[in-house]
């Protein structure tokens, strides 16, 4: 792993599946037409859930390794995070993100009030901005992403919406609604990522599911799997994709890493050739 540091920023578009990125994300596809970004397909792991998606893009590591294997199971995670690894390697810390987050690596269960805004150098998070409602609107998410970035200069920064996941849930993964809400993040992402690589930033964009028409996830059907991998330039290693050419979502912590100039877990797999380290 090369030891080159760069300030990252992850955007996780909750419930994006595959083919609407690539329908409705004019701006990011604009940047791959331009050669600026990259996109490529990845499959998630299984369950298609939510919480463990989060864990698995969080930690690299598998449901039947790391035991969040429903959306239900409201504990700390017991796998080094990416935020764990970059607090403990002396890196600034943030996201604005929904609270299944904060749960997962600062403190669970979430209380509404305590820890709504969280600013602590000794957890994992160390500033954090969480909601807690899944239409809270994208917009105002990425505000709270913005304040952070501004204010404390994060060396890494996850930023994770709700809206077209929601929109997904209430009208399904082919309706109006959920195009809809796909293309306000782009016109979000339009107006915030020029600033952000401007200063420096690597700029990663991902899911952690998709959504079929009935506005369901968690099983195995491509509709519900499928997610795309947007990187500014290309992928920095090989990583081989799988008998339906995608890549695994295990990539991603490994990914993370690599940007940040920290050492991966133990646990994270190797993604040129698929193993744990």
């Amino acid at each position: 792993m090369g030891k080159s540091r760069q300030k990252l920023i992850v955007v996780v578009l909750d419930g994006l599946r595959y083919d609407a990125a690539r329908k409705y994300l004019g701006y990011v596809e604009h940047l791959v037409e331009q050669g600026i970004a990259s996109c490529y397909p990845v499959q998630s792991e299984l369950p298609s859930l939510s919480r463990p998606l989060y864990e698995v893009l969080l930690t690299g590591t598998p449901v039947a390794r790391n035991g969040i294997a429903a959306n239900h199971v409201v504990r700390l995670s017991h796998e080094q995070s990416v935020f764990h690894l970059a607090s403990q390697a002396g890196l600034t810390t943030a996201a604005a993100a929904y609270h299944w987050v904060s749960e997962l690596y600062n403190s669970a269960p979430f209380n509404l009030i305590a820890d709504r805004h969280q600013h602590d150098a000794d957890k994992a998070i160390q500033h954090g901005i969480f909601y807690f409602e899944d239409h809270y609107p994208d917009t105002h998410l990425f505000l709270d992403a913005e304040y952070l970035r501004t204010t404390y200069d994060p060396d890494f920064l996850y930023i994770h919406s709700m809206n077209i996941d929601d929109a997904g849930h209430k009208h399904g993964g082919e309706s109006k609604q959920y195009e809809g809400a796909v293309r306000i993040a782009d016109g979000i992402l339009a107006s915030l990522v020029p600033l952000w690589t401007a200063q420096g930033y690597q700029v990663i964009v991902t899911s952690d599911h998709g959504m079929n028409a009935m506005g369901q996830h968690g099983g195995t059907e491509p509709e519900e799997r499928n997610v795309p991998l947007y990187v500014w330039g290309g992928l920095p290693f090989d990583a081989a994709p799988n008998e339906w050419g995608a890549l695994s979502q295990l990539i991603m912590a490994p990914l993370m890493c690599r940007y940040l100039g920290i050492e991966p877990s133990a646990a994270m797999i190797d993604p040129a050739v698929g193993q744990s380290r």
